[in-house]
């Protein structure tokens, strides 16, 4: 069928790109046309573009190539080059390749382009996919709209501008959002500012929980993670907490950096980092990272249901 290279430092648009793909499967074989190669060797890689899909309809090979371009290693000889070259010519009917390369987010790294294996693979279906930048809010705008459309609603301007305003540029995270948004609106498809502002507020609350234990004060952080108990699942409370850590880790860790890089690395927009640096002054980087492997473990428990009680679970987080 046809072979592609997808490569940039916005994984999220890849993936979606890639489920996109996936899709078009035939459901009841999706264990049998769907392949995932991370970085192969030469021999998994030949027999992997030379197969013959058979009486489950069309094949998709993804291959992750971060190693082959992104580490010192020589990966293929010469011959190799020459057989992986002449494999993909001879793409057999009904089966899509597709080379990704996942770079560092905001590190401005491109593919080498001097390896002849990237020769080979950028002759055919060649798209990038770019960070957006936090300042082309027109870009988000469009990007947010697109994907309402595809979830089956629409959101106005001004929940868009507010939404922007919250988040920043980081895609995942609008995805999230734009998901309880539509349960939020349901059995309506239109979003409104007012609803995102309900979605704000809910964020804002999981600051403060967030927030009451950082300053120690731990029995006001219970209270608040009872209230956020009244609107989100024990789950969600530590999936949207941990995220909001790790933003907070690399805030107090990269004190060099200006606001705008640090905007960049976190996907907030500038003001919000700013915001966030001065709630977080008196507050050290060690007391966030224990928090935040605490929770982790907390969650990890839950999930591989070793844990009698799910809120006490967290709530011992909180407290250890």
């Amino acid at each position: 069928m046809a072979v592609y290279f997808f490569y940039g430092d916005e994984d999220y648009n890849i993936e979606l790109e890639l489920k996109k793909m996936s899709s078009k499967l035939n459901p009841d074989f999706i264990s049998m046309s769907l392949q995932v190669l991370n970085n192969p060797d030469f021999n998994t890689l030949i027999n992997a573009l030379r197969t013959t899909p058979m009486m489950f309809g069309n094949m998709l090979l993804i291959i992750n190539t971060e190693e082959y371009f992104l580490s010192n290693k020589n990966f293929f000889e010469e011959k190799e080059l020459n057989e992986i070259e002449g494999a993909l010519q001879n793409n057999p009917d009904k089966l899509d390749v597709v080379f990704v390369l996942k770079l560092p987010r905001n590190e401005n790294k491109t593919p080498d382009a001097r390896r002849k294996l990237y020769k080979i693979i950028s002759k055919y279906n060649k798209k990038e996919f770019p960070t957006i930048k936090t300042y082309k809010t027109v870009e988000i705008a469009n990007w947010l709209r697109a994907r309402a459309k595809d979830k089956n609603i629409s959101i106005a301007a001004d929940a868009i501008e507010l939404l922007i305003d919250s988040i920043g540029n980081n895609l995942r995270e609008f995805d999230i959002e734009l998901d309880k948004l539509k349960l939020l609106a349901y059995p309506d498809t239109q979003i409104t500012k007012k609803m995102v502002e309900e979605i704000c507020q809910s964020n804002e609350d999981l600051f403060s929980f967030t927030e009451m234990i950082m300053l120690g004060k731990k029995d006001k952080a219970l209270l608040e993670f009872q209230k956020l108990l009244d609107k989100k699942h024990p789950l969600e409370i530590l999936s949207a907490t941990q995220t909001m850590l790790r933003k907070w880790i690399i805030l107090k860790t990269n004190k060099s950096l200006s606001h705008e890089e640090l905007a960049r690395l976190t996907g907030m927009r500038e003001y919000g980092v700013k915001q966030t640096l001065e709630k977080l002054k008196n507050t050290k980087a060690s007391d966030i990272v224990k928090l935040k492997e605490n929770l982790f473990h907390a969650e990890f428990k839950i999930k591989a249901a070793e844990s009698i009680d799910i809120i006490s679970e967290v709530e011992c987080a909180i407290i250890r």
